[in-house]
């Protein structure tokens, strides 16, 4: 038999007719999404009725006929993070050449652990993890690895950390084997993957000190530097401080520069989330905000955020590459990956967590090349001039408030003429925002500052325009009069 009998393959004719019928579709989908809802609020048990239920299929259904129904379960009942009034968490509209990177990738389904499982795609997440080191002004020496997204991209960098700064025999004995307590450092405003990486690598959260922050969200110099000093006459063991590019909530910056002096001064690991913010060092009038950066031991940077690439697309980066491989590295006798010749292979089951590894580089350095240093800094810089825009509008409508603006984060909330106590407002604007999310004109998120309960929006969307700042400005006028008590 020449040929196995299969369900699974599909002729060259079949593929082709297939794949054509699909991309039409979501060109189609491309074009009409930005004038439709962004969802449509159903609920749970509703997409479960509309899936269906059923169980597994004894024989198999033509890839054709399935092709033929599911793109409408999508694009029917989903919420579209491409539209251009998603403001909600930080989801980057995701280029089109990022998808046809995707498919491609998935077409040669390199295993991206080993080089020689995956030559061409291993050069190609290099070259794209020197680029992304370039375009935030770090020099291209800085290594690293893709990994899912933030979690994972600070994850590795903070085992990395505490690879590089425990004791001599910590792999052996572990933290038990340890006399003194490891301590980090952030602003109470970091994002919550530190909670996790002290809890999950054995710390526990107590190893964590939040270091409170100033009237503009930033970390408290003073604040760390005394929380470093006590724990040092404590007997406990600083080692890595976590400096935010851009938090979640407001965008605010820390001083990088004051705490990277902090970290050299006691030879602490400095770690920077940069997973949504640090792009907009590429443009020019945003540089100074991230002076310091290039003291940095290890970043975390999210492609699939403000560089517009599909999900999933994070990335690690470490001034000093070995200590990802003194980290990670393991060479069992069934590994035979290593290649004798000119050079050491590189392989990247060595830089991170994973073995088998997807191919993700191939949509970030699509979309880095069409896009290029110039149409990035002009992309960027006119996500935060809408966030700023919206901000503005807010602070002239007589029932908003605009509360914060950094970056291309701008937070607000409705506030009637009438203005009620701030217990009052925050239940309000509680109540509209899950009004407005389930409505699918715009999807915000919230954001609590200073103890004001406010709307978030966080602009990575090349599609967004000023008009639908101004149309969003309407849409959340309009339905917050719609909670006010009547008499």
């Amino acid at each position: 038999m020449d040929k196995r009998e299969n369900t699974i393959a599909l002729s060259q004719e079949d593929f082709s007719q297939a794949g054509h019928r699909l991309v039409d579709e979501i060109a189609a989908f491309l074009g009409k999404m930005p004038e439709g809802p962004i969802s449509r609020g159903e609920s749970p048990r509703e997409i479960a009725q509309i899936l269906g239920e059923k169980s597994f299929p004894e024989q198999g259904t033509a890839a054709a006929d399935l092709l033929a129904g599911v793109p409408n379960l999508l694009f029917e009942h989903s919420l579209f993070n491409g539209h251009p009034k998603f403001f909600g968490y930080i989801t980057g509209s995701p280029a089109p050449i990022g998808m046809l990177g995707d498919m491609l990738a998935a077409t040669i389904n390199p295993n991206v652990g080993a080089e020689i499982l995956s030559p061409m795609a291993t050069a190609i997440e290099k070259q794209t993890i020197q680029w992304l080191a370039e375009f935030i002004g770090l020099p291209a020496s800085y290594g690293g690895v893709l990994v899912s997204g933030g979690n994972m991209a600070n994850f590795t960098a903070f085992l990395a950390a505490r690879n590089a700064k425990a004791p001599a025999g910590f792999k052996e004995e572990g933290l038990a084997g340890n006399a003194a307590k490891m301590m980090v450092y952030c602003a109470k405003t970091t994002h919550t993957w530190i909670d996790k990486a002290a809890t999950l690598f054995g710390h526990g959260s107590k190893a964590i000190r939040w270091i409170a922050t100033d009237s503009a969200n930033r970390m408290d110099i003073q604040a760390l530097r005394s929380a470093v000093g006590q724990d040092l006459e404590a007997g406990l063991q600083p080692f890595m401080v976590v400096a935010t590019a851009g938090d979640v909530s407001t965008g605010a910056v820390d001083d990088v520069a004051a705490i990277a002096a902090i970290c050299k001064s006691h030879d602490l690991w400095l770690h920077i989330d940069g997973a949504y913010g640090i792009p907009a060092a590429i443009v020019p009038e945003m540089k100074g905000l991230f002076a310091g950066i290039e003291a940095a031991d290890s970043l975390a940077l999210d492609p699939h955020k403000w560089l517009y690439c599909p999900l999933e697309a994070g990335c690690t980066l470490v001034k000093n590459p070995q200590h990802l491989t003194d980290t990670y590295s393991s060479q069992p006798e069934y590994y035979n990956f290593s290649q004798e010749g000119e050079s050491r292979a590189h392989n990247f089951f060595e830089y991170g967590l994973q073995n088998s590894r997807g191919f993700r580089a191939l949509k970030v350095w699509l979309t880095l090349q069409q896009v290029g240093r110039q149409g990035y800094a002009k992309l960027i810089g006119e996500d935060i001039a809408l966030a700023k825009y919206l901000y503005e509008l807010a602070e002239k409508h007589p029932e908003l408030e605009a509360v914060s603006h950094n970056l291309s984060i701008a937070t607000l909330r409705y506030v009637p003429l009438e203005k009620k106590e701030e217990s009052y407002l925050n239940e309000l604007n509680k109540s509209l925002l899950d009004s407005l999310q389930a409505g699918g004109e715009v999807f915000l998120s919230n954001a609590v500052v200073h103890g004001k309960y406010s709307l978030r929006a966080c602009v990575v969307n090349f599609r967004t325009s000023r008009k639908d700042m101004e149309e969003v400005v309407e849409i959340i006028v309009r339905e917050g009069r719609k909670f006010l008590v009547k008499p």
